[in-house]
């Protein structure tokens, strides 16, 4: 089994590679790259492996941006010394994660997990490069919307929900002002953070802050208090629920 070490800190590059040939004589550690800008540069040159062992904090940024610009069906073990970092973004995207100092039963157990995996894993580089995405993705932080003859900035923490109403989208503040904004509730979907905003039915985008109170409704469905909402578009609808009550919980 032949492997790659991406690691910028030349003594844990050996301790890895150490670890590696006493726990699996087979497995071959055929490069080491100390960076994102050589490690792109040698994939894109034509070296493979069966396993790729990750550092997430590379001297000239985070590894995962090796993954954004390259398509690498490669089995990936990341490795970091910032554990809630690690846990939070990538558990799920990798054959595993080991905290540093890496232990050498840690080590084994990853090991383990890898030969057991299946080729399941050709959707993991997607994956990690659509979290990286997300992860840097900048969200609206405010709204230039008209009043009368003038043009006035909204910050988004002041927006109270956004509100389809007769064919155009109201932003809907803090203070009870309304104004309409030249984008649909589809659109507000990409350009709002999923964190703070949540379409809870057809007509209306509400935010985390706007959330006074929650109780059951008809229907299997729940009703939202809040400030300048209506009881009907205060309705959470029933396929929304469970995501709704997920969001809250974060």
């Amino acid at each position: 089994m032949n492997a790659i070490i991406i690691e910028d800190e030349k003594l844990s590059a050996e301790h890895l590679s150490n670890l590696l040939k006493r726990i699996d004589a087979s497995i071959n550690v055929i490069a080491t790259f100390d960076s994102v800008k050589k490690s792109v540069s040698e994939f894109q040159k034509g070296i493979k492996a069966d396993v790729v062992f990750v550092d997430v904090h590379l001297a000239d940024g985070l590894s995962f941006e090796i993954f954004s610009k390259l398509q690498i069906d490669t089995p990936i073990i990341f490795t970091t010394a910032f554990d809630e970092y690690a846990i939070k973004a990538f558990k799920l995207n990798s054959v595993d994660y080991l905290l540093k100092p890496i232990g050498a039963e840690d080590l084994r157990v990853a090991i383990d997990k890898l030969k057991k995996f299946t080729q399941s894993h050709t959707s993991i580089v997607q994956d990690i490069a659509n979290a990286y995405q997300n992860l840097n993705k900048q969200y609206k932080n405010r709204f230039m919307v008209k009043m009368g003859d003038s043009i006035v900035s909204v910050k988004t923490e002041d927006v109270l929900h956004f509100i389809a109403e007769d064919g155009i989208t109201l932003l809907v503040t803090t203070n009870a002002k309304r104004y309409p904004v030249d984008y649909t509730l589809d659109q507000l979907a990409e350009l709002v953070s999923p964190e703070q905003f949540f379409r809870i039915n057809r007509k209306v985008f509400i935010s985390i802050n706007a959330v006074q109170k929650v109780s059951s409704y008809f229907n299997s469905r729940l009703k939202i208090n809040s400030d300048l909402l209506d009881d009907e578009s205060a309705i959470v609808s029933r396929e929304r629920v469970n995501e709704f009550k997920a969001w809250l919980d974060k």
